[in-house]
């Protein structure tokens, strides 16, 4: 949500930004909605104010006994009692329409955050690790993953497409990758674990940005929940509402959950292999903090994705994001992208976004500065920490061996039960 009064004081500023991502200006409609409802408000604070006055005129003309004028303000506050509802509504309804238009625009992008129409935007700011070199020609995890318990057919036999049943090894290595993710999240980096429903309301969906203009994107159950896409909404939604003190700040929450997306926008993409599932997991990180100290929590938020990379060896390069590859809730965004040796790309595996108080404004979330008067919305960050599924994919290329076998990496061993590779059982 945005900030009305930024709007009406900076309309030229706020139009400019909107189209940076694509938009088209909104600032007219918005003020001229905005105007009509401040409108209906006056008009009913004065119709309020006159029916208090009428009502106290009432019992003087009583008291002197001019039954006339008594009898003709009453007839005014009956009038006027009739009104009142009438631009209850209004202005009920004047809300609403200038709530949708602000609903559906997109978060306004930082100052530093390149410009540009797609992907072919984005930047690359680093590279770590350099790709393996083979000795042999390396395979696409779809490929190699079947021998060793990555089982698709039965996903798609069970559930359809975009679904994958795992069995022994694999499992485990799923498994592990997801433990080990969750405690350096927070024995390293100081992330506090929680554990979320899986099923929200709509409010909270709303309150993190996937609603309304994204609803196609969810599942949504027969009692009108929906399925979390990712623990962001959960984990940024437990403070919603609410009035923090400053000394609760920052806060640093990480849950791994599974997450549910219906894709509907990627028909035909990625259909082969785990790198786009319907049903995946996900360590989520999220940061609520103080506006001025955001820009800094975002790059330690994106370190402490890198971690998880660096310590599974792990080749990546961190890309800043351009206004047209960037979610809709963010204002700055990082991508990690991490090397596949069998698809000889490098793919998102990582995404960290700070979102400005935009997400806190539409759940009404605020501190209490310790000096100074006044509540101030805080600002929110959330980030993967990392997908368990791409990781897993990155693992199979990365660490795969000529014979088909997959090496793990030192830093697993712990969470394999002795295991130090995946290897066919048949």
């Amino acid at each position: 949500m945005h900030d009305l009064k930024y709007i009406r004081e900076n309309p030229k500023d706020f139009d400019a930004a909107l189209m940076r991502r694509g938009a088209e200006p909104a600032a007219a409609s918005i003020l001229a909605l905005d105007e009509n409802r401040r409108a209906i408000l006056t008009e009913m604070q004065n119709a309020q104010a006159r029916r208090n006055d009428v009502s106290k005129s009432i019992g003087a003309a009583m008291g002197k006994g001019d039954i006339a004028t008594a009898d003709a303000l009453k007839a005014e506050v009956a009038k006027l009692k009739d009104i009142l509802p009438q631009l209850e509504e209004r202005e009920r309804v004047a809300g609403m329409e200038l709530d949708a238009l602000l609903a559906g625009l997109p978060n306004l992008p930082a100052a530093d955050t390149p410009d540009g129409a797609d992907e072919t935007g984005n930047v690359e700011i680093a590279r770590w690790g350099e790709p393996r070199d083979f000795d042999f020609e390396p395979r696409d995890h779809a490929d190699i993953g079947p021998a060793l318990g990555l089982d698709f057919e039965t996903g798609v036999a069970i559930s359809g497409a975009r679904f994958t049943f795992m069995r022994g090894q694999m499992a485990r290595l799923n498994r592990a990758l997801g433990q080990f993710m969750l405690d350096h999240q927070t024995a390293q980096r100081g992330y506090t674990e929680c554990a979320t429903p899986y099923l929200v309301r709509q409010e909270s969906l709303f309150g993190t940005g996937q609603l309304p203009k994204f609803a196609e994107d969810n599942f949504q159950t027969t009692d009108g929940r929906w399925l979390i896409p990712t623990a962001e909404v959960s984990l940024t939604n437990s403070v919603r509402e609410q009035i923090l003190d400053e000394s609760a700040l920052p806060i640093r929450l990480t849950a791994l959950t599974p997450c549910f997306r219906s894709e509907a926008g990627a028909a035909g993409r990625d259909t082969k292999g785990l790198i786009r599932q319907h049903q995946f997991e996900k360590v989520e990180l999220v940061s609520i903090v103080r506006p001025e100290d955001s820009a800094a929590e975002h790059e330690r938020m994106v370190q402490s994705a890198e971690g998880i990379l660096q310590a599974l060896e792990l080749p990546y390069r961190k890309m800043l994001l351009c206004t047209g590859d960037m979610g809709a809730s963010a204002q700055r965004t990082y991508d990690l992208e991490v090397w596949l040796p069998g698809q000889g790309l490098y793919r998102e595996i990582s995404s960290c976004s700070n979102c400005g108080d935009w997400q806190a404004r539409r759940m009404n979330t605020r501190y209490r500065p310790a000096e100074g008067k006044g509540n101030v919305f805080v600002h929110t960050l959330n980030g993967s920490g990392l997908a368990v599924g791409r990781t897993l994919v990155a693992v199979l290329e990365n660490h795969q061996q000529a014979d088909g076998s997959v090496t793990i990496p030192a830093a697993l061993l712990p969470y394999m039960g002795g295991l130090t590779k995946v290897e066919a059982t048949v």
